[in-house]
């Protein structure tokens, strides 16, 4: 089968949106080898600003942080991501499914500043019962680590709750439903059957919630205190200052570490997809073969 050449004005359309996107991140990239003390004045290529980031502390302990804080609150947004999808994908209809995938999904559409002014409401009615009935301070309610984690977590969850919820909904049960009838239990289906099936949108879902994570800086405006500052939040700060060549550099770190992430996850799944179709192949094969046998007898 000869594949069909793409219209010119299809072309057009894929280079420009192409362009779009990426021109301003090249940009970027060639910037941060730019000698000058002005971002947007090339004077020379250098490596001096890389050398220099290396050497900032305070962006050195923010980047740690938000790093810390993505992967933890992505770890937890998939644990109950998960769970929340599955619900919603195999319990068809339930009391309150309709008001359940209403409330899973409404951080999506909430605009941030509402989530994290109500977040930070909770968190201090909740340190002054606790405080009241206890009768010392909770440190680990402060606004630190862990209140940006809740945060992030109720952030990320959504998201990741729609991609499980969606890869599941594809997904055929009947192999699930030939478990359950050769008496395997729930739980030994969904680890030995479901979870595999569902791993690289798992792995997309990690990875959605880091980038959520990295990206925020409204909600961690409202649940971060001294000494917690965030990535995005050293970054805006130094912004509104003015250019900083060092904000190039960390951009392209980033961008090399995200397109990296991006490619292997990519190759797993085209791993994973390859399998997948050479098992169904080899199935489909010993079926046709053991059919022959049958007819020949």
């Amino acid at each position: 089968m000869s594949s069909q050449k793409m219209p010119w004005f299809a072309r057009i359309a894929l280079i420009a949106g192409l362009a779009f996107l990426y021109i301003p991140l090249v940009m970027l990239v060639v910037y941060s080898f730019n000698e000058s003390n002005l971002v947007t004045v090339w004077s020379g290529f250098s490596t001096k600003w890389y050398s220099r980031l290396l050497q900032n502390d305070e962006i050195l302990s923010a980047a740690w942080l938000s790093l810390r804080i993505a992967c933890v609150a992505s770890f937890a947004a998939v644990i109950l991501g998960t769970m929340a999808g599955y619900a919603l994908a195999r319990i068809k209809r339930f009391r309150g499914s309709t008001l359940f995938a209403g409330m899973v999904s409404a951080p999506m559409v909430m605009p941030d500043v509402i989530t994290g002014l109500s977040l930070l409401l909770l968190i201090i009615q909740v340190q002054s019962m606790l405080q009241g009935w206890m009768g010392t301070e909770i440190a680990w309610l402060d606004r630190g680590f862990f209140t940006i984690f809740l945060g992030h977590t109720t952030l990320c969850m959504a998201y990741i709750t729609v991609v499980i919820r969606s890869r599941l909904m594809e997904l055929d049960q009947s192999l699930e439903e030939a478990a359950m009838d050769l008496g395997a239990r729930p739980l030994k289906i969904f680890f030995t059957i479901t979870l595999p099936l569902i791993a690289p949108a798992i792995a997309s879902g990690f990875l959605l919630g880091i980038t959520l994570s990295l990206d925020d800086l409204v909600i961690t405006s409202f649940l971060s205190g001294p000494g917690s500052s965030t990535l995005p939040q050293v970054i805006f700060s130094k912004i509104k200052r003015g250019l900083d060549p060092q904000m190039n550099v960390l951009a392209t770190i980033m961008i090399a570490i995200v397109g990296t992430l991006v490619l292997i996850l990519n190759w797993y799944m085209m791993r994973q997809t390859t399998r997948r179709d050479r098992e169904a192949a080899e199935a489909y094969r010993q079926e046709k073969l053991a059919m022959e046998k049958t007819a020949s007898n």
